[in-house]
């Protein structure tokens, strides 16, 4: 990978200017999911793929706000893309990569439409951040490691987390 990792930080970081919160949720997903693709050894594109997503996963709550007033799962999923796409394209990423991590964040919180461990990972590493952040109750967390979480890096960062869920 080269600098344009970094370019894409520095791009999610203007399209939020003053939203620390979100800034500072999308750096905190970025660093689960890198740790987790590198504890999964991902190939070097689908690590690439899983470090983009992470930054730009969220990337389209600021218009879904500007544009219906509210900002609800679909309108994200709706909105991220073409912001992420017009990134990673001025960045001069492959048509390849651009196409999926779009398809990603399109449907990061549709759980069924996982399709690959980029996505798994980038799904497990937004749960480790929005456990956290949302104050999760035990039984919450549990219920969605259960049903949702298939990487033993991603249950292995639940049980050091959350050592009483009893996974």
């Amino acid at each position: 990978m080269d600098n344009r990792i970094g370019k894409v930080a520095t791009a999610m970081i203007e399209k939020n200017a003053g939203d620390l919160r979100r800034i500072e949720h999308s750096l905190k997903v970025y660093g689960y999911a890198r740790n987790l693709g590198l504890n999964e050894a991902l190939t070097s594109e689908q690590q690439e793929i899983l470090e983009l997503t992470a930054l730009l996963h969220d990337i389209g709550i600021h218009r879904a706000e500007m544009m219906y007033g509210k900002c609800s799962s679909q309108d994200q999923e709706n909105e991220g893309p073409p912001i992420a796409r017009i990134i990673l394209n001025g960045l001069n990423f492959s048509k390849a990569i651009v196409d999926r991590v779009c398809f990603i964040i399109s449907k990061h919180h549709t759980f069924n439409a996982v399709d690959g461990l980029d996505f798994q990972l980038l799904v497990e590493a937004d749960f480790l951040v929005n456990s956290s952040e949302d104050q999760m109750t035990e039984n919450q967390i549990a219920h969605f490691a259960k049903n949702i979480f298939r990487t033993e890096s991603g249950l292995q960062y639940l049980r050091i987390l959350y050592p009483n869920i009893g996974l």
